[in-house]
């Protein structure tokens, strides 16, 4: 109950809506490597509708790094920044919103390479990569959003 009233005298967590932001964008970056993960580590590959570009690059050999699908380092970054994104909005740690920060930057340097490998060497664009990939440059940029106002978000 003190946990409560404390919390009604402070005022509404300022990080919520940001954070919200964050964890949504997650999500859907999770749902989209989970669902290119299953497919693959299934030997299928993912449906890509009349486009096909889904397909070309699935079977390219740069859908694999060591034998593992690029797909489930996604699942492991997005759990990752998810994790972080709750831890942040739950304590205000800044660390925990660097962490996202960097590690979201990390993504997009990859994402900017793959993209690169899609269009250049491989010749097709998979419409769901593409889907992570603006996921994740909109977590970075928000991130980024976040980290310039951080004293806002104490």
């Amino acid at each position: 109950m003190r946990r409560r009233a404390e919390a009604i005298a402070v005022g509404p967590n300022p990080r919520l809506r940001p954070g919200l932001l964050l964890v949504a964008l997650d999500v859907v970056g999770l749902v989209v490597a989970i669902y290119l993960s299953s497919v693959e580590l299934q030997g299928d590959l993912p449906y890509c509708g009349p486009l096909h570009g889904c397909e070309t690059v699935a079977l390219s050999p740069y859908s694999r790094i060591a034998g593992v699908p690029v797909a489930v380092f996604g699942v492991v970054l997005s759990l990752s920044l998810l994790t972080l994104a709750i831890a942040w909005i739950r304590s205000g740690r800044l660390a925990l919103l660097g962490a996202h920060y960097g590690l979201s930057l990390v993504g997009v340097v990859f994402e900017v390479y793959f993209s690169y490998l899609e269009v250049a060497v491989i010749g097709a664009v998979c419409v769901w990569c593409a889907t992570y990939g603006l996921s994740l440059v909109a977590r970075f940029a928000i991130a980024l959003w976040i980290w310039v106002r951080r004293d806002a978000y104490a």
